[in-house]
């Protein structure tokens, strides 16, 4: 396995879930569609989308690298643990994030030789950049699906085919 390898996956990941966000400007309302929930209590579409970004600003700048979160107030809102607001970014507030977040850990991981992929980047960290790697892209796809599932389930609820 190398960092080229793992990077292809995320960069792949990254694609579908650019070309989802697309598909969502073509549905009319995006801020209703983002806005909208599949029942009380649970995660919005647009929840589902900053915490992709929000989970990339987190593990590069604070538990990989031991520092603090780019967009601490992001984090605060749309990383693991958070509860879900009713304040909804826009539709090019979700990709800005999404890809500066993106940059910043690609950054980080090409700072990197393939040797590093069996270390762990500190002695906090949960797991070695090899394990991180494919978190990262497996959390992407779940989230990406997520947001998939309720969008399926909010064009079911308004009649969209």
């Amino acid at each position: 396995m190398s960092f080229a390898v793992l990077i292809d996956s995320l960069a792949w990941n990254r694609q579908k879930t650019l070309a989802f966000i697309d598909g969502l400007a073509k549905l009319g309302d995006v801020q209703k569609i983002l806005a909208w929930r599949p029942g009380p209590g649970r995660a919005h579409l647009a929840w589902q989308l900053m915490h992709i970004a929000a989970t990339d600003d987190r593990h590069v700048h604070v538990r990989m690298q031991g520092g603090q979160p780019q967009e601490a107030s992001y984090v605060q809102r749309f990383a693991g643990g958070s509860t879900v607001d009713d304040e909804i970014p826009s539709l090019e507030e979700i990709k800005r994030y999404l890809d500066v977040q993106r940059n910043e850990l690609l950054a980080h991981l090409k700072k990197l030789d393939d040797s590093a992929l069996a270390t762990k980047p500190n002695e906090q960290a949960p797991w070695t950049y090899a394990e991180w790697l494919r978190v990262l892209a497996w959390h992407e796809a779940h989230h990406q699906g997520q947001a998939h599932l309720t969008l399926n389930l909010y064009k079911a609820a308004h009649g969209i085919k």
